[in-house]
């Protein structure tokens, strides 16, 4: 025979105290582990957004990003007479080859510094990257030591604001702008003239990348072809925009993954513990019942079933519980040292359909573990001790 659902769920409801003390325990675990698991496709997410999908980003082969990069002018001028470059009305291609620095900036709220990406661009840069806007204040006037500031640097910093200035490389350069990208990595950067950067770091003629927009997304492996079989080029790969600045969240998302889900871990051994001392009592209070059941002919299995169903209950509603409140972290933004720039990123928590997915998983996992030895030990009883226990 076969126990009915509803007495699952009649003795969900029955133990009001120990039943709600488990299910916030689990949906504490699982609000932990969906906000880590949301913090590493934040940052993924918005590095992924950085990059375009028709632009093709240049770099020297052993740099683990754009600031130990290195490409000469005669480098770049080699590429540009590759096959499938766009070019704009002109004739010229559009590209733009570009000089990352990292300086150190004041933050606003809380003492210390932080590291900034100041990105040195040519006049072709904005036509690669539309989804820079311009929001507030006006464009760097190329030839000056002027800068345009990202949404979240101004901010995050002291002296990022239009009108003020910050000193480095020796020299003050004056912020006359304010853009915005709509929550991709450029947001936390600064940019200004390439050349002009160049001359303050004594770089005169190397650029950290070189970027250029396709005549079309398809063409990209025959250019890859055509770049291969440069001789002059083997120290240089061309990426796709938008894989290179995913595969530089790469390293921060594995960190971020690892020592996230080691706290979950062992915070969840808690839920777990709690689980099954919750499952525990109800066996215990429920002997002579179980001993009844036993009586009537229900076999060992479906009280088995029928205990094990109510520990995957308590974790559903509580990972139920613990996602819809991670969901809400969606709503803020946060920052921290990327490895791979060296400096700061501001992203947001991002939630996915896997998220919810491997969150669900995380708390069932917690709740057969927790119910499956107070479900063998009710199933396991025997009639006559159980009915004596009267």
């Amino acid at each position: 025979m076969k126990i009915p659902i509803k007495y699952t769920f009649r003795n969900f409801v029955s133990r009001r105290l120990t039943t709600g003390i488990t299910v916030v325990g689990v949906a504490l675990v699982v609000f932990v582990f969906s906000a880590v698991l949301m913090m590493a496709y934040g940052v993924k997410k918005t590095l992924v957004k950085t990059g375009s999908d028709d632009n093709v980003l240049v770099a020297r082969k052993s740099a683990n990003g754009e600031i130990s990069s290195i490409l000469l002018q005669e480098t770049v001028n080699i590429i540009s007479t590759l096959p499938h470059i766009a070019k704009n009305a002109e004739g010229k291609p559009i590209s733009s080859g570009e000089t990352v620095v990292v300086i150190n900036l004041t933050k606003i709220e809380g003492d210390g510094v932080s590291n900034v990406t100041v990105r040195g661009v040519s006049d072709q840069a904005f036509t690669l990257r539309p989804n820079v806007k311009l929001v507030d204040g006006r464009m760097f006037s190329f030839g000056k030591r002027e800068l345009i500031v990202g949404s979240s640097i101004a901010k995050r910093f002291a002296g990022a604001q239009i009108g003020q200035t910050v000193r480095f490389a020796g020299d003050e350069w004056t912020i006359v702008g304010l853009f915005d990208t709509g929550g991709s990595g450029f947001d936390s950067e600064m940019w200004g003239d390439t050349q002009q950067l160049q001359d303050a770091f004594s770089r005169q003629g190397g650029y950290s990348t070189f970027t250029f927009k396709l005549d079309s997304k398809e063409n990209f492996e025959d250019f890859k072809t055509a770049f291969n079989h440069e001789q002059r080029l083997q120290q240089f790969e061309p990426k796709i925009e938008q894989r290179y600045f995913e595969e530089q969240s790469e390293t921060m998302a594995m960190f971020i993954r690892i020592l996230g889900i080691f706290v979950t871990v062992i915070f969840s051994l808690g839920a777990t513990i709690g689980a099954m001392i919750t499952m525990y009592s109800a066996v215990a209070n429920r002997t002579v019942e179980i001993g009844t059941m036993r009586a009537l002919g229900f076999h060992r299995r479906s009280i088995l079933s029928a205990f094990m169903a109510e520990s995957l209950l308590l974790s559903i509603v509580g990972g139920a519980i613990g996602i819809f409140l991670a969901s809400f972290l969606q709503f803020f933004k946060i920052s921290t040292l990327n490895f791979d720039s060296f400096a700061e990123l501001e992203f947001s928590f991002a939630l996915s359909p896997n998220i919810i997915v491997w969150s669900f998983v995380f708390a069932l996992l917690m709740g057969i573990i927790g119910g499956f030895l107070p479900a063998v030990r009710a199933s396991r009883m025997k009639i006559i001790n159980a009915l004596r226990s009267v």
